[in-house]
């Protein structure tokens, strides 16, 4: 399975706890100014997929549990299943508008519950 540039979030090492949410969640904030420029696309691209994950990683293991966040944890299910596995560039770029929208729709989600943020 061919793969794209690794982003920050992707560098932990196997068995490190996850992020917590406020923290995957300010990385995710740091792609938002971002853009698909022909020098950037594929870190671009690669580092929303990994902060998607991150931030998906971090629901799952925080206390209040991965139901508390059920619309975005749906939300990155459904760009897995789209994605098939495959975070090559050439993927994530057929890809790029659910990749984007994806992180806009939690973003939005994130925003509605500060709570979890700050």
């Amino acid at each position: 399975m061919p793969s794209a540039v690794r982003g920050p979030s992707s560098s932990a090492l196997p068995g490190t706890p996850p992020e917590k949410v406020r923290d995957a969640f300010a990385g995710l904030q740091a792609t938002l100014d971002g853009s698909c420029t022909p020098a950037e696309c594929s870190y671009f691209l690669g580092r929303v997929h990994d902060e998607l994950h991150g931030l998906d990683a971090a629901m799952k293991a925080d206390p209040k549990g991965p139901g508390h966040f059920p619309e975005p944890i749906a939300l990155i299910a459904k760009l897995d299943a789209e994605l098939g596995g495959d975070r090559s560039f050439k993927n994530l770029k057929e890809h790029q508008t659910l990749l984007i929208g994806t992180r806009d729709k939690i973003n939005t989600w994130m925003q509605g519950h500060p709570d979890d943020y700050r």
